[in-house]
């Protein structure tokens, strides 16, 4: 499968072990590590119990971005609710739709520190919420167990026919060419002076939204940016 799994954070080296165990057992193997708090780490491969190639072959990395630089479709799991409404699914819908968006490219689903879970930041390089139903008087989840739920469902979604998915000739964007536009686009518009370069984040992140459902391919993200460098021209031309 083309599916990585993406740690950010995390704090307890037997999380990552556990967690590497978890992917084994469902045939995932790439696995994406951001500034966890200790890595190599004895507890991690005892935890692994049998996975410890995994952890030899683990990416380490100092943001998220570097995570997702080759990614086409991206899934972040999050339990808390957020001002602006991000696209959410459960495991069984999300495993789905990784499959289906992994036929153009890899796909990452990521998972944030065992404390705070994800930031807003974090989401913003998500194209979905991954969200798993749990009883609203309990809804504390170990990291291992949450990695464990999506990748059996990925691993059932890949027992089953999930028909064609979404035919293109173009490849999406990925998201190394999205962070491009995104940085193009806050730029233009900071110049604009529609953007207040103090206060980015709460219209960007909606634009990111915006730009999120629409889902544009490799050509449609070179037109985007061609239009922005147009505007750039004309600007400096008077």
């Amino acid at each position: 499968m083309t599916i990585r799994i993406v740690l950010v954070g995390t704090t307890h080296p037997g999380n990552i072990g556990a967690v590497a165990r978890a992917m084994k057992n469902m045939g995932l193997s790439d696995l994406a590590l951001v500034n966890p708090g200790k890595f190599p780490d004895k507890e991690a491969t005892v935890r692994a119990s049998g996975a410890t190639d995994i952890l030899e072959n683990a990416s380490v990395v100092s943001s998220l971005e570097d995570a997702l630089t080759d990614c086409v479709y991206v899934a972040g799991a999050s339990a808390r609710s957020r001002t602006i409404n991000w696209p959410s699914m459960g495991p069984r819908d999300c495993a789905e739709r990784m499959l289906l968006e992994s036929k153009h490219g890899k796909v990452a689903a990521v998972f944030g520190p065992e404390k705070s879970g994800l930031h807003n930041d974090d989401l913003d390089l998500c194209h979905t919420l991954l969200t798993i139903p749990t009883d609203s008087g309990f809804s504390s989840l170990n990291l291992a167990m949450a990695v464990q739920i999506l990748t059996y469902e990925l691993r059932v979604a890949g027992m089953l026919d999930t028909g064609p998915g979404f035919e293109s000739e173009v490849p999406p964007a990925t998201g190394d060419e999205m962070e491009r536009f995104y940085a193009h686009l806050e730029k233009v518009m900071t110049e604009l002076g529609f953007l207040d370069p103090d206060n980015p984040r709460f219209l960007m992140r909606r634009m990111r939204r915006l730009f999120i459902r629409a889902r544009p391919d490799k050509n449609e993200a070179n037109i985007l940016r061609g239009f922005l460098t147009a505007i750039e021209r004309e600007r400096s031309s008077r």
